[in-house]
């Protein structure tokens, strides 16, 4: 069964130095990213792929400068499509970091599919990550105002027809993808394993280029080696290009 991917903003974020997405690169280069939701549709009842972020949270919280217009919260993103919030069934997130996993709440009939390794971190993250799994004093970590829908895997799991995840840690010990065959090519979901299409593209110095936040440098570029044996158009989480492009098909 062949599906369609649609990637709709739900919130940008301003400022963010450029090495915290391409590792030791862009040094005094400041970006403003989009916040991404995907949608999978054609393959049984739509998929929703990562939430975003808190909003309310983003300054207070994670002194990060992010906007949401009332058309890009998750909920009226997704009414765009023609979908509501109740449909979705089924809800991927790529990793347990704030931006990704904020809102799964907004589908209150949506099981919420998370890597049993990633929700392991998530609870005992090193003291550097802790700010982006929520992991702070006096603060439950939106991602669990869902928490009694969550289902556990470990490792690659098919979803649906065509629809699969595929484990890709290194930026997290959870972190996944997912692979999606449309009607013309096959289209991976990369969470932050690729952030920006220059991630992908690499430079002069290397083929390909890390995020600059990870928790084994190792296990990533042995995911960057199996995402290039997937035959598959990658898909980076947080380009203007892929907001613009908006269609995947």
């Amino acid at each position: 069964m062949t599906s369609s991917i649609s990637a709709l903003c739900v919130g940008r974020v301003f400022g963010l130095q450029k090495p915290s997405l391409t590792y030791l690169r862009g040094w005094g280069q400041g970006l403003d990213i989009p916040q991404i939701m995907y949608v999978i549709q054609g393959a049984g009842g739509p998929i929703v792929v990562d939430t975003g972020g808190d909003v309310e949270r983003s300054w207070d919280k994670h002194r990060i400068r992010m906007e949401q217009t009332p058309e890009e919260r998750p909920d009226a993103a997704l009414r765009t499509l023609g979908i509501a919030p109740e449909e979705v069934e089924l809800v991927v997130n790529t990793h347990l970091h704030w931006d990704h996993c904020s809102n799964n709440h907004l589908f209150p009939n949506a099981r919420v599919v998370i890597q049993q390794s990633e929700i392991d971190y998530a609870d005992n993250p090193v003291t550097w990550h802790r700010r982006q799994f929520e992991h702070l004093p006096g603060l439950v970590p939106a991602w669990r105002n869902a928490e009694d829908r969550v289902t556990a895997v470990d490792g690659d799991t098919e979803l649906a027809p065509g629809v699969s995840l595929v484990a890709l840690p290194g930026h997290t010990p959870g972190s996944q993808g997912v692979l999606v065959e449309a009607e013309s090519t096959r289209y991976l979901i990369a969470g932050d394993c690729v952030d920006l299409c220059e991630n992908w593209a690499g430079d002069e110095e290397v083929d390909h280029i890390p995020s600059g936040l990870f928790t084994d440098i190792v296990a990533y570029e042995n995911t960057i080696r199996r995402i290039e044996k997937l035959d598959c158009e990658v898909i980076p989480s947080h380009d203007p290009l892929v907001s613009e492009r908006r269609d995947f098909r």
